[in-house]
């Protein structure tokens, strides 16, 4: 009788969890999908005023707060506040952002002066140079502003791009989600146990792989980050083993007025081991140092909300 019970509560558990996953779903589906029919730049402000009212009182704001007096020990705790509420009102937009992710990228050569997106002349000239040099690449980003905007990028300056992306647990959320990535993103391969075979042979096809790296991962190799160790995914530092190719990373930086400046690096050369093969922590940690530096600048547009350092 006891064996029978627990197995009745672990399928009510089961069934319970089911049925929570399909509301969430359907929740997501229908937010994106009405979320089209409206004002993007409106819809943008109005997410970001109820994210920063909701976040304050989410579990996600202290381990954002632990994590900011970790990083920035100098800085008093007006100063820590207010880089969280930018951190929740960079949230709200990202979400809002999302559901326009086919018309958000608005740039234009001939009138740049107009354009909602800014590029430097020396980012202008490294993506034609990535473009043009006939090798295949490796793009890093990071969770700065709206992280969904370097592979538009790519795309739009004519990079062939395979973006690694990690798939929403709920189905239905992933369909949407995927099926509005798919617009202007390239080719999209899902984070899993055949992603780095997948991910090596777009690059040996002259491909340009892109992936955002600053999460902490378990079984990651130790860099340092802000003063402190943590593990960060070696995935491109391995790739660059197999396929020797260059290194440069992206970020968007959100600016007044609805706008962004996007920015791609200088090539970040490999750290090599006495034999000149390519060292895995320490291509990942010259990787992570290029990303603090991104975040140092604008810590307030990065996600602070997850556990970087365990």
């Amino acid at each position: 009788m006891t064996a029978l019970i627990a197995r009745t509560k672990a399928r009510f558990r089961e069934a319970s969890k089911s049925l929570g996953a399909s509301a969430v779903g359907a929740l997501t589906v229908g937010m994106l999908r009405t979320t089209r029919y409206f004002d993007p730049i409106k819809t943008a402000d109005l997410f970001a005023r109820i994210a920063q009212l909701i976040g304050p009182r989410l579990r996600e704001h202290r381990i954002g707060r632990t994590n900011l007096v970790a990083a920035f020990p100098e800085k008093s705790p007006d100063e820590i506040d207010a880089i969280l509420a930018g951190v929740w009102d960079n949230l709200g937009r990202v979400g809002a952002e999302f559901a326009h992710l086919d018309k958000i990228w608005d740039y234009s050569e001939a009138h740049p002066e107009t354009s909602r997106i800014e590029l430097s002349p020396r980012t202008y000239e490294l993506f034609h140079q990535l473009r043009l040099d006939g090798k295949p690449g490796l793009i890093f980003a990071s969770h700065l502003a709206n992280w969904e905007m370097p592979a538009l990028a790519a795309v739009a300056h004519g990079l062939d791009a395979a973006i690694l992306y990690r798939k929403p647990n709920i189905a239905s959320a992933d369909r949407i989600i995927q099926e509005m990535r798919q617009v202007k993103m390239g080719t999209l391969i899902p984070a899993g146990r055949d992603a780095p075979l997948r991910l090596g042979e777009a690059l040996r096809n002259g491909q340009h792989v892109a992936m955002l790296v600053d999460q902490y991962m378990g079984n990651g190799v130790e860099v340092t980050f802000f003063g402190r160790k943590t593990r960060a995914n070696p995935t491109l530092a391995r790739l660059l083993r197999q396929v020797e190719c260059p290194v440069h990373g992206v970020r968007i930086i959100r600016l007044p007025d609805h706008r962004f400046r996007a920015e791609l690096s200088e090539e970040v050369k490999p750290v090599r081991d006495a034999n000149g093969q390519i060292e895995i922590q320490g291509t990942m940690q010259a990787v992570t140092s290029v990303i603090e530096g991104w975040i140092r600048e604008y810590p307030e547009q990065w996600l602070w909300l997850h556990r970087r350092w365990r």
